[in-house]
């Protein structure tokens, strides 16, 4: 499914704009039908691809071998409404989404760092790679609900 880089990250692209509808309908739920349930499954959804989008940019900026700069954009791009699609608009216009996965070691001496090892490892084996980012987005996920919203609840 997700066979190059550039599909992986388009469709979470793509996700996370579709969650930022969810969550701005629900604030207008909440506001003109006074649904507060709206924005607690509308953020609730948003909240858990828009973490899932943050581990798929650093992932793919990985297998890329993005600077910190195109990394740190395609991130806080998750924080603007609907600003993930020019941003996958853009890192495919300049050639930053082209390629496969890194699945073996080449010559370049990067390939021997640890955490390109780590990455070829679970790129052998894309179940173990999504178990593991699917639990970890799932923690954080948690821990924030613990935490609660910015701002406080009240």
């Amino acid at each position: 499914m997700f066979r190059t880089p550039l599909t992986l990250f388009r469709t979470l692209a793509i996700a996370e704009a579709i969650s930022w509808t969810l969550l701005i309908g629900g604030l207008i739920l909440r506001a003109v039908a006074d649904l507060p349930l709206a924005v607690t499954i509308g953020g609730g959804i948003h909240g858990f691809v828009f973490l899932a989008y943050g581990a798929t940019a650093v992932l793919v900026a990985l297998n890329q071998r993005w600077g910190i700069g195109p990394t740190a954009l395609a991130v806080v791009s998750a924080v603007i409404p609907y600003a993930t699609v020019p941003t996958e608009i853009w890192l495919q216009r300049t050639g930053r989404l082209r390629g496969a996965w890194r699945l073996d070691e080449t010559a370049d001496p990067r390939d021997r760092r640890p955490v390109d090892r780590m990455l070829r490892f679970f790129l052998r084996r894309p179940w173990a790679l999504a178990g593991a980012l699917v639990a970890v987005v799932a923690v954080v996920f948690v821990v924030l609900l613990v935490v609660g919203p910015p701002g406080g609840k009240g």
